[in-house]
């Protein structure tokens, strides 16, 4: 990478290295719940003389201690296996991809037969092409807000095929007016679809603004909700179904030997369920 890319990246917003620098860390440990090769190589050229932790200034000023870490690799290892169960049941499917910043997920999940869209703003899709590469095959980029309408006019084509729509830690920034209205649009021109994203509680959107209040995240967070029935309400509004949860994922709901160490916490997750993954389908898939 030459002197000059490396200057440009390095001016990237934090809110977008933070997370490939932490994939690119995790990829190096021996108990890695992830394996993400272009992370590693992006952090690695960015900094071809250092180690796999560079200096990071603006990284590191955002807190991140190991529990924290663990649970940020085990959202996105989760999000990777939904993705994946989702293609082993349906392998000629269509992927979308909200909020994709500079995740590679597509390359960790692809079955070679699904037509996959990464999702995100002008700003960032410019990003991935020129640090990440562009589209091609059945990789494709789609460069504006989800909550355009532009988009739905490229996926007319696989109309016929299965829809999944994942946003990993996507909607906590949005308002509740702005989901809704997203997710109604998934069930009116993708019924049958399946929708994944990690929904956090109105208390955890307060903490969490409090915590990161010294980040380039503070603040950003807008909207929580207390159980997946709230989602499920919306679909009263729409014929052929509604919309129906089919399961969520927390952090304790299976043994995970890195969170060892803090199963003293485990009573209070089952209990109070905090940040946690939901996976719903958007209606029944027209016949």
């Amino acid at each position: 990478m030459s002197e000059t890319i490396a200057k440009n990246l390095s001016d990237v917003p934090a809110t977008f290295l933070a997370p490939v620098y932490w994939r690119a860390v995790e990829s190096q440990r021996p108990d890695a719940m992830i394996k993400d090769k272009k992370a590693v190589t992006l952090v690695m050229q960015m900094n071809a003389d250092a180690p796999i932790h560079p200096d990071f200034s603006r990284v590191r000023q955002i807190k991140m201690n190991e529990l924290l870490n663990t649970m940020r690799m085990m959202f996105t290892r989760e999000f990777d296996r939904y993705a994946q169960d989702f293609l082993s049941r349906h392998s000629q499917s269509v992927v979308v991809h909200i909020g994709c910043g500079l995740d590679s997920r597509f390359e960790r999940v692809d079955n070679g037969l699904v037509e996959w869209y990464d999702l995100d703003l002008p700003d960032v899709i410019a990003l991935r092409r020129q640090y990440l590469g562009g589209g091609g095959g059945r990789y494709h980029l789609l460069a504006c807000s989800v909550l355009d309408d532009t988009w739905l006019e490229v996926l007319k084509a696989h109309s016929q095929r299965p829809f999944l729509f994942l946003a990993e830690t996507v909607f906590v920034y949005f308002t509740e007016a702005q989901v809704k209205s997203l997710v109604l649009t998934f069930c009116n021109h993708f019924p049958g679809a399946e929708l994944v994203f990690d929904g956090w509680r109105p208390f955890e959107v307060w903490l969490g603004n409090r915590y990161l209040s010294n980040s380039p995240f503070a603040g950003l967070m807008q909207w929580g909700f207390w159980h997946g029935q709230e989602i499920e309400g919306w679909g009263r509004q729409i014929t052929g179904g509604g919309i129906r949860l089919l399961d969520e994922w927390g952090f304790f709901d299976q043994p995970e030997p890195r969170l060892d160490s803090y199963r003293w916490m485990a009573l209070l997750f089952r209990l109070f369920k905090p940040m946690r993954i939901f996976h719903f389908q958007l209606g029944e898939a027209r016949t």
